[in-house]
């Protein structure tokens, strides 16, 4: 049986172990190129002076966009060189990152960059509703080996993330279509991810409930 391309299924632990990628080194890679996509917008005006392959742009976003898609190819790249398995969702997210990046580019029009992660956030809410309805929660595809719960926990979860992946689409549809395009950019680092991490906060105590670290023993005394 040939070996398959992307990262094992959530379940199955043995082979998410043997990927050999430290927890700390995924989130780098999956993290990294968002961070170039704001410090490249931030010194984007330096870009278009001083780089001649910026300097038909007129704004910051546009090398900030060409360097957040060289920056997902590298971190599919190497993700692929470390662990010889491509990241699910972090491709998903690429792929949409290339094309609308791309037509950003080509036809020179910021909006379909901005209009990405509603795009992405929105869908990612719908792919985790659709695979609750098939009683087959796809959140481990994100956590992998960061997570180990049982049946009734990644429902739970699952359930949660959808909707606050729709609650990020909504949110970002209101930030871009009411502010500028500075305001939006550090909306996406310094906005988002705070948001993202206080959430993942408030999910601690369904997290130690539902978890399957726990000794038998411990889950016991809980009940």
């Amino acid at each position: 049986m040939s070996k398959s391309l992307f990262e094992p299924e959530p379940q199955n632990i043995r082979q998410i172990k043997q990927m050999h990628m430290a927890p700390w080194l995924k989130i780098a890679l999956e993290m990294g190129p968002l961070l170039v996509f704001f410090f490249a917008n931030y010194r984007g005006r330096w870009l278009i002076d001083h780089v001649p392959l910026f300097a038909r742009f007129d704004q910051p976003i546009y090398p900030a966009t060409a360097l957040f898609m060289l920056a997902i190819l590298l971190s599919l790249a190497l993700s692929w060189l470390i662990a010889r398995k491509l990241p699910v969702i972090p491709l998903a997210s690429g792929l949409f990152v290339l094309v609308f990046g791309f037509l950003t580019l080509w036809l020179h029009d910021e909006i379909f960059i901005k209009m990405k992660p509603t795009i992405i956030n929105a869908l990612f809410g719908l792919i985790l509703f659709g695979g609750l309805l098939f009683r087959k929660p796809l959140l481990g595809y994100i956590f992998d080996s960061a997570l180990q719960l049982d049946a009734e926990g990644w429902q739970i979860l699952t359930w949660r993330w959808a909707w606050f992946f729709l609650f990020l689409a909504a949110l970002n549809e209101i930030v871009w279509r009411n502010f500028n395009t500075d305001i939006w950019t550090n909306f996406k680092v310094f906005g988002t991810m705070p948001l993202t991490i206080l959430f993942i906060l408030f999910q601690t105590p369904l997290l130690m409930r539902h978890s399957l670290d726990e000794k038998p023993a411990d889950k016991k005394r809980k009940k």
